[in-house]
């Protein structure tokens, strides 16, 4: 079976339907008819089909007698199938995500919470000297002098490789604190995304930390006695939330490439 034909079965055509389109590719504009004989598709069938390809967007319907069925580019075609096909991966991986969580939850495993600013900065700073290759952050907020400490512990392992994806800007005791341009200036691979009120630190794709907080009404300064640190070690859950953040990652440096190029 043509492999053109595999694939657009995989996207959602029939048989008929992916036959139809790929003689199309070559014919560009036929008749139902021209599609059918060079297709084998059966006369009583051909024409069910076209129309369900129109539906679908394959291909446009010309006025006349007979109709002239016009093919559509198949980059635009197929561009298209693709971008809806990354979509509802990506909608999947998110409930199917929240179900193994919600699952994975009521299996005893390795996860503890730690309260309190200065322990849950020390078990992130604990966990960048145990790493062996890597870290990787999402900053939605920092604490009062965190960034310097985390600055302070990756200029110590020089042997890491850190990738950070943060929020721009947080307020720190009611000033503005420029996350992105603090750590870009001082060497760090870091991005610009749009990150929640969280933080996480995945080291190795082995062990990872969330930490929470509340906020004051405005949304702008850290209520330091709500902190509480999530230190999870089972590998499963951080080896998924490393793959969710390269995804984010990969995607905010393409669109990059693109703007720039």
């Amino acid at each position: 079976m043509n492999d053109d034909v595999l694939l657009l079965k995989g996207l959602g055509l029939t048989m008929y339907e992916a036959q139809a389109y790929v003689t199309l590719t070559s014919l560009i504009s036929a008749t139902a008819v021209e599609v059918s004989e060079k297709s084998n598709i059966p006369r009583s069938k051909i024409y069910d089909v076209l129309k369900s390809l129109n539906k679908k967007n394959f291909l446009d319907i010309e006025d006349g007698r007979p109709l002239i069925y016009n093919v559509k580019s198949p980059v635009e075609v197929l561009t298209r199938e693709k971008e809806k096909l990354n979509r509802q991966i990506e909608d999947s991986i998110t409930r199917l995500t929240n179900t193994y969580e919600n699952g994975i939850s009521q299996v005893q495993a390795p996860i503890w919470r730690i309260y309190g600013v200065e322990k849950i900065i020390n078990k992130e700073l604990e966990i960048i000297k145990r790493a062996k290759s890597s870290i990787n952050m999402r900053i939605g907020f920092l604490f009062e002098n965190e960034a310097e400490l985390l600055l302070e512990e990756f200029e110590k392992r020089n042997d890491l490789q850190v990738k950070i994806l943060a929020s721009p800007t947080c307020y720190i005791n009611n000033e503005k604190f420029e996350i992105v341009k603090f750590f870009k200036e001082n060497g760090i691979e870091i991005y610009k995304a749009d990150i929640p009120f969280v933080k996480l630190v995945i080291a190795d794709s082995k062990e990872m930390f969330h930490t929470y907080t509340k906020f004051s009404e405005d949304k702008r300064n850290v209520i330091p006695t709500t902190a509480i640190g999530i230190w999870n070690q089972y590998e499963d859950i951080s080896r998924n939330y490393d793959e969710r953040f390269e995804n984010q990652l990969g995607k905010i440096q393409m669109k990059q490439k693109k703007k720039n190029s």
